[in-house]
């Protein structure tokens, strides 16, 4: 089959490998119609890579079609449609009960003191081959698909691998009071999705703030109230703005949809960098002890929150030695909570915004639909976000 290969920082290629297989009695196979592009894989593309082994398959948002089922999974037959989460989960372990999803004791990745298993997403999260492809092996089938109906476009619910309830987990860890305030910290999909859910669920005020026109005009159509960070002077300058449309406290919440993205300090980026080029065997031990994340999103989230609000971590973050700022934590006594979105806790949720009406935006929310032949481009657009790419979903398959 053909497949998206990881080979080296800033080089994605589609090569042939073998077929996936039935391997364990609670495994599954699907086609793959749809997969997207995440901002997570960009990590891989770059800052990640001495995690990586030339060969890996990338991706984790698929959906596709039941192609074959292990003896153990009854709840699947060939034929059905499905949304495959991001995280691979059993559903009955202790953490699972506790809708803990990504914390899966039967998948943990213990080797590496990681959470749960995760397709397509380095060794730290059990090498598992990924969505990026025609065929995916699905384990722990018995729990993780999601069946959905046949009919809408693939639009409709592929975003529920990811996208859908990162966001929406986002916005539950905000704690946003009903007709209460939230700033959004970066409008890619993960931000945008959370502005839409946020506004969806009774939100008064939204804000969203970038640095990237299109994103923030996106936003803009939906009715946030958006901040273009180059406008302003510096960072305390858009704080300022933003504390003066909420009564000079700042937004109830704040969701940090940005992560090691962030812009901010240079030698954080240069360390990354670093242990990017460096040959694995060094580079792996030293981004995984003293690795360091850009933090500039966080320290203005910190900033910008009002005193007793809430911090919703959703960007991803790598860092082991990140300076945080304890004391302004504790003197304005701000909750923080974040974590990988626990796919299958929201997912119920969530599918009653899947409807006609389409209220969140899914089925137009994909800027580019390209087939997985143009997977490099597609990784090259997506990380010098040109052309306007937001969110990019691939078609293994004619489109």
């Amino acid at each position: 089959m053909k497949a998206v290969t990881w080979q080296g920082r800033r080089d994605v290629r589609v090569e042939d490998v073998p077929d996936p297989r039935i391997e364990e009695p609670t495994d599954a196979v699907i086609r793959v119609t749809s997969s997207g592009l995440c901002g997570s894989d960009l990590h891989l593309y770059e800052v990640l890579t001495p995690f990586m082994t030339p060969g890996d398959i990338l991706g984790h948002e698929p959906m596709g079609i039941v192609e074959e089922v292990g003896s153990e999974v009854t709840g699947l037959r060939p034929g059905d449609r499905v949304v495959v989460p991001f995280q691979i989960s059993c559903g009955h372990c202790f953490m699972c009960s506790a809708g803990l999803t990504t914390q899966c004791e039967t998948t943990q990745v213990t080797g590496e003191g990681m959470g749960a298993a995760l397709f397509g997403y380095t060794r730290l999260y059990g090498a598992v081959p990924g969505a990026q492809a025609e065929y995916l092996r699905v384990p722990q089938a018995q729990f993780g698909p999601m069946k959905v109906p046949e009919g809408p476009p693939d639009d409709r619910f592929v975003y529920l691998s990811d996208v859908l309830p990162t966001a929406w987990q986002a916005v539950e860890y905000a704690s946003v009071p009903p007709g209460g305030s939230v700033a959004v910290l970066g409008l890619g999909p993960i931000g945008d999705m959370s502005c839409r859910i946020a506004r969806a669920r009774g939100a008064e005020q939204v804000f969203g703030i970038d640095l990237v026109p299109e994103r923030l005009a996106r936003a803009g159509r939906r009715g946030v109230k958006t901040y273009d960070l180059r406008a302003f002077d510096d960072e305390k300058a858009l704080v300022h703005a933003i504390k003066d449309e909420t009564g000079g406290r700042g937004p109830d919440a704040v969701i940090d949809a940005v992560g090691t993205e962030a812009h901010g300090s240079a030698a954080a980026r240069l360390a990354q960098q670093a242990t990017a080029l460096m040959p694995r065997a060094i580079g792996a031990p030293l981004a995984e002890r003293f690795s360091v994340d850009r933090l500039g999103a966080l320290h203005m989230a910190i900033d910008l929150v009002r005193r007793g609000g809430t911090i919703s971590l959703s960007g991803v973050y790598g860092g082991m030695a990140d300076p945080i700022p304890l004391l302004t934590l504790f003197d304005k006594q701000i909750q923080m909570r974040m974590g990988q979105a626990n796919v299958r806790r929201w997912s119920d949720l969530i599918m009653p915004y899947l409807t006609e009406e389409d209220p969140l935006g899914v089925e137009d929310f994909a800027t580019h639909r390209l087939p997985l032949s143009e997977a490099p481009h597609a990784y090259e657009m997506f990380q010098r976000k040109e052309d306007g790419a937001i969110k990019i979903l691939m078609k293994p398959w004619s489109l």
